[in-house]
């Protein structure tokens, strides 16, 4: 399984993260990342809202899953907390789901009461797990309603937050 530093920042340390790209024509934003367990673990890190707050959002930026229905029609809502005590919710609704390979869902930033926050962009996402390797290659493609909603989420760090929160799975796995 290929494992390569991301970038300087990360001063040789090896990420999961092997490829991040965004297509401005077609609206998305892409992450690879390999993970040294079968994709049915990689799976239950999803599955399991306990084991999904340890790995959401950045580490400085915790989870809490509130609800979590991982079903065709389910929502998962969450928020994660800033250090200095602010929250900042999220959902997905749920479309479908084929375990242990693929999740898809509408990903929404939310208000405090899990409202959709319409002001901030909205994205279609696809989660597939395959097995590389003895390992298991984690594909996540977010479809962006628009242009300015690509835009705006790569200004706000979420190529950097996706890639320190997936390496907080590998942190998950290695206590297997």
């Amino acid at each position: 399984m290929r494992r390569v530093p991301v970038d300087e920042a990360n001063k040789g340390v090896v990420m999961p993260v092997i490829e991040t790209s965004h297509d401005e024509e077609n609206l998305t934003l892409t992450m690879v990342a390999d993970f040294a367990a079968p994709p049915e673990r990689v799976w239950e890190v999803y599955a399991n809202p306990r084991q999904l707050e340890k790995v959401w959002g950045p580490p400085t930026y915790p989870a809490t899953v509130v609800d979590h229905s991982l079903v065709p029609g389910g929502r998962v809502t969450y928020f994660m907390t800033s250090p200095e005590g602010e929250k900042f919710c999220g959902l997905w609704e749920v479309s479908s789901v084929d375990a242990p390979r693929q999740l898809a869902f509408r990903d929404y930033f939310a208000d405090e009461d899990f409202n959709i926050d319409e002001s901030m962009p909205g994205s279609s996402s696809v989660f597939t797990f395959s097995e590389v390797d003895g390992g298991t290659r984690a594909t996540y493609e977010s479809t962006f309603d628009s242009l300015e909603g690509l835009k705006t989420v790569l200004e706000m760090g979420m190529v950097e937050g996706a890639t320190s929160a997936m390496s907080q799975i590998d942190d998950l796995l290695a206590q297997d």
